[in-house]
């Protein structure tokens, strides 16, 4: 690990990456491909080198075997990429190629990757600490593992992608949850109705107390515990509170650079910004997907399959970045993997072999377009989804069902 002293006014690098998750070391092995030399910078405000991140809400509660050594760091230090782990990157300035951080160092770059991911949404009253985690780290993981190893009582707030996860994996090893979801059904926002009671009756069954309908309006740490209010005026103690609300792009460096920014960092479809020598990845970067227009996507087979790509792009290979993403999730017995969006704002065609236990959902926006495919406990089969999505201007809602079987 290279640490900068107060002593040092400039390191220059010939690819500097800002963000330390899986689009930095996916992106380090892509510049390898074709750059076995040039030196790597990645600055981190994580405190660990990257790891992988899915596991923080899936195997590690899980697998008791899941080792953090073998099947989480993922050794980025392989690539020769020199870490300043701890710090923020406050400025860049890209006339000169160089970038400040928190600690008033300079970097210096030829190509530089912004791989900022996101920031939590918080809850009112309450800041960031041991016992009100974010949940986006490895620290926060650890802290949430010592408070459910000692069978503490923990509040999850949010019933979406992290929120169920986690809750799931808390009760599986033992220790108290309330699941406060604004949602009136849990997974209501994401499942056909009859699938998200089925999803929630999995929550019951496992003594998981859900309080639906409700919002946090206020909080309060104090010592020993966390404070709840609800907005129906009902309090919820808690020795722990996870907040798993989704994030906000960490859009502002390169706002404050002058880059173009709307949903994310505006990027083309080799993941240039505006300026030729700055690329962006992963959560943050707002791309053009070849077969769902432009987008931004916050699911780690993007950031692989994306950082991998702005690696071969800041080395110069200038390629279309022409992959759709999918993503998966585990919560108890339960299991799915999915392409595009799935939102019950959507239409739906579902077609199941066992309704609620095996089959594919379809969601369809108003000019009967397919936008999103859900397998649900139906698996390796999202190339198939993704050629729905690509054929979907030949498709009528009728000549789904029976399209993608187990």
């Amino acid at each position: 690990m290279t640490v900068p002293t107060a002593g040092d006014t400039m390191t220059d690098h010939r690819y500097l990456i800002i963000g330390g998750g899986m689009v930095a070391d996916a992106a380090a092995r892509g510049i390898r491909e074709l750059d076995p030399d040039g030196s790597i910078g990645i600055i981190s405000e994580d405190v660990d080198r990257p790891y992988a991140r899915p596991a923080l809400s899936k195997k590690l509660w899980t697998d008791p075997a899941f080792d953090w050594d073998e099947k989480v760091d993922l050794h980025t230090e392989e690539t020769g990429a020199a870490f300043v782990l701890g710090t923020a990157v406050t400025s860049i300035d890209r006339a000169a190629k160089t970038v400040t951080t928190a600690d008033g160092q300079s970097y210096g770059y030829e190509r530089l990757l912004i791989a900022t991911g996101g920031k939590p949404r918080g809850l009112p009253g309450l800041a960031s600490s041991e016992r009100v985690l974010d949940y986006r780290s490895a620290s926060d993981y650890r802290h949430l593992r010592a408070f459910a190893d000692a069978g503490a009582h923990v509040v999850v707030v949010g019933g979406g992608y992290i929120g169920t996860e986690i809750t799931a994996g808390i009760v599986l090893n033992g220790a108290r949850v309330t699941l406060v979801d604004p949602d009136e059904v849990v997974g209501g926002r994401t499942f056909p109705d009859d699938l998200a009671r089925a999803f929630q009756q999995r929550f019951v069954d496992h003594d998981v107390e859900l309080r639906l309908g409700r919002r946090v309006s206020s909080g309060a740490e104090h010592e020993g515990g966390v404070t709840l209010t609800l907005d129906d005026g009902s309090v919820v103690e808690a020795d722990a509170v996870v907040v798993g609300l989704g994030i906000e792009p960490a859009t502002q460096l390169a706002s404050d650079a002058g880059l173009t920014v709307a949903d994310g960092i505006v990027v083309s479809s080799t993941l240039r910004t505006d300026d030729d020598s700055v690329f962006a990845a992963g959560d943050v970067a707002e791309y053009p997907d070849r077969i769902l227009g432009r987008r931004r996507v916050e699911h780690v087979d993007n950031a692989q399959h994306q950082g991998r790509q702005a690696g071969r792009n800041l080395a110069d290979a200038d390629e279309t970045y022409d992959y759709t993403p999918m993503y998966y999730s585990d919560v108890f017995d339960m299991g799915y993997e999915a392409v595009g969006q799935l939102s019950t704002s959507l239409h739906t065609v579902e077609d199941w072999q066992e309704p609620t236990v095996t089959g594919v959902v379809y969601y369809l926006d108003d000019d009967q377009l397919v936008r999103g495919v859900l397998l649900w406990n139906v698996w390796d089969k999202t190339d198939e989804a993704r050629k729905v999505l690509a054929e979907a201007h030949a498709l009528t809602p009728d000549m789904l069902r029976g399209r993608i079987t187990p």
